[in-house]
């Protein structure tokens, strides 16, 4: 796993699918995704790399309910007491009660999304709070839950007004340049959340996959939307 520094405060910890965000307020962490269900060791190892103890994970917010992005996070919340969030309409994916929605795939993405599927099954999850669009967490001075329905029905991004990042989940990718994400269930959703995220403007974006953009964010998502 390779840990990268966003911001003082934000580092990207990446694995050989995916990637998850450590966003530090002081002692008190949070999880943005947490990995597959591998990845847990390699979470912890990271985080003291940083200097913080792994049991400062207050929370772990789940952008959407893919094995890539939630598979770690019960194994870590049981270890270290923290909460797991996920949208309303994904939780019932990550605990397991529901199949994950099957995307509508265009040709090109078929032999991608057969190399996804390597990432190992997720154990069924908690949810211990379900989240709607527009609620507020207390971490990064207020992060707003903006829900972003496309990739899948309750994909979300998190946009950290104060301090000017947005998380976009699989909403937007940024692997090579930055574009509309793949393994979409309704591609007409995933292209306005992609413009409602675009339009918040931020001046650091972290994606789902793809390295994060600290400068230009807004003007390269705002083109990309485009």
């Amino acid at each position: 796993m390779d840990c990268v520094e966003v911001l003082p405060q934000l580092h990207m910890f990446r694995f050989p699918i995916g990637q998850a965000y450590l966003w530090c307020d002081g002692a008190d962490l949070t999880l943005v995704d947490a990995g597959d269900r591998h990845a847990a060791g390699a979470v912890e190892e990271g985080i003291r790399r940083l200097g913080h103890d792994p049991a400062g994970v207050r929370r772990i917010v789940l952008t959407h309910g893919h094995r890539d992005h939630y598979g770690a996070a019960q194994e870590l919340a049981d270890r270290y007491g923290a909460e797991i969030l996920a949208h309303r309409l994904d939780a019932p994916v990550v605990r397991g009660e529901e199949p994950v929605p099957e995307p509508v795939l265009h040709d090109w993405e078929l032999p991608l999304y057969e190399h996804a599927l390597t990432v190992p099954e997720a154990p069924p999850t908690r949810v211990d709070r379900e989240l709607t669009d527009g609620d507020e967490l207390p971490f990064g001075g207020g992060a707003l839950v903006v829900h972003s329905p496309g990739h899948t029905p309750g994909s979300i991004g998190l946009h950290l007004p104060r301090h000017d990042v947005l998380f976009t989940g699989d909403a937007v990718a940024g692997v090579g340049r930055v574009m509309l994400g793949v393994f979409n269930t309704d591609h007409a959703q995933a292209g306005a959340s992609f413009r409602r995220l675009a339009a918040l403007g931020p001046a650091v974006a972290c994606f789902g996959h793809g390295d994060p953009l600290t400068e230009g964010a807004a003007a390269a998502l705002r083109a990309a939307a485009r």
